[in-house]
């Protein structure tokens, strides 16, 4: 039987060289320019064995080597202490909503979480199904914020938790934690997705990480878990293999085919960082650009607001209205055609967003203040 033809996709044209197009989206997430440079010739050139990189057995000796330069490449812009372990596994973060609890409650069947915002609450949700979830924290009134951490301000998390969640930045309501707490003997685990790879991290506060690797890591389809050697030794012993972080860590990553692409693209994404300065030349990027933006939008004048709180914005996802909400969609429209894509706001929130990970290089923020501001001068 003759295969049906696949129609060709209705791409709408690109702006001119001289105007190039950014992607402001919350992820998947622009990948840096020259990872995406390398990534044809490393990636997708066949090799003298007539396999390119991405099709070549995961357990030769070439993957086997990309993945070891992977994960030491990543402890290095960790400064990764000897006693945790980089895993990566299939899927995003959302499904270690449900593994952790499945890994990490041992014989407690109490866990705690802070409510900072959407994501966190989702992965409250998940926790319920396995353990008696005990949220510690919530939002403070007024504008969005993370909660408090200061001392005395009313956490209370059991000593029977096997751990204590937090997401330390909600990408869908842009806001950041400014600190951390102090949870004691009870594990810190921490949903980074949004956040990884973005400023310099003091792993040795938690117990585990994780992140989905569309936003500082590398395409959908990945994630990484960071996790302390001592709490593997908590997972089910019942889990199915491919879902518990000790068989994971025992056995590299492999209990099944890794998704390799992305594991090599990754491997791209962290000697691009390495070569930039690492964490800190990341960090010092992050904070210009979103100074950048908050900027403008602070000195509009209230024609665009960011409604986070000033010491809890986000500096990767700057939420920001317009005072006349009906031209939020206006606004969007009009961006698209000067080639800044992606700006909407998450579903839950409204309003528009845009995200600002270590690939969206200080010439797209440029683009969107003077499209922010020409819109402005045009209907303000």
């Amino acid at each position: 039987m003759a295969l049906a033809a696949v129609p060709a996709p209705v791409l709408r044209p690109s702006p001119a060289a001289a105007e190039p197009a950014y992607s402001f989206a919350a992820g998947p997430a622009r990948l840096p320019d020259a990872v995406l440079a390398r990534a044809g010739e490393a990636l997708f050139a066949r090799g003298g064995d007539g396999a390119a990189a991405i099709e070549r057995p995961f357990t030769g000796d070439a993957f086997r080597a990309t993945l070891a330069h992977a994960r030491e490449r990543l402890a290095a812009l960790l400064a990764l202490p000897a006693n945790y372990r980089i895993l990566f596994m299939a899927g995003g973060a959302m499904q270690h909503f449900s593994l952790l609890p499945m890994n990490l409650l041992g014989a407690s069947r109490r866990a705690a979480y802070a409510d900072s915002g959407y994501w966190s609450r989702r992965a409250i949700d998940e926790g319920w199904k396995q353990a008696a979830v005990s949220v510690v924290a919530t939002p403070p009134a007024g504008a969005p914020a993370a909660p408090d951490v200061s001392p005395g301000s009313g956490w209370d998390i059991p000593a029977d938790a096997a751990y204590c969640h937090l997401t330390p930045n909600e990408t869908a309501d842009g806001v950041a934690w400014a600190a951390l707490p102090d949870t004691g003997a009870v594990p810190l685990v921490a949903d980074v997705t949004s956040c990884f790879l973005a400023a310099p991290l003091d792993v040795s506060r938690f117990g585990l990480l994780y992140a989905g690797a569309q936003k500082n890591i590398g395409p959908a389809g990945l994630s990484v878990v960071v996790v302390r050697d001592d709490l593997l030794e908590r997972a089910r012993p019942e889990l199915p293999a491919p879902f518990s972080y000790a068989v994971q860590a025992a056995q590299d990553s492999c209990v099944t085919t890794p998704p390799t692409a992305a594991i090599q693209l990754a491997a791209l994404v962290f000697d691009w960082i390495a070569e930039r300065g690492g964490l800190p030349a990341m960090a010092a990027a992050n904070a210009a650009k979103a100074a950048r933006l908050y900027g403008f939008i602070d000195a509009s004048g209230g024609f665009y607001t960011a409604p986070v709180r000033r010491d809890c914005r986000s500096p990767v996802n700057v939420r920001f209205h317009l005072a006349d909400s009906v031209q939020d969609a206006v606004f969007a429209a009009e961006a698209e055609r000067r080639g800044l894509f992606h700006l909407r706001g998450h579903p839950r929130v409204g309003g528009l967003r845009a995200s600002l990970y270590n690939a969206m290089p200080m010439t797209g923020v440029d683009a969107l203040v003077d499209f922010m501001a020409d819109f402005m001068r045009r209907r303000g």
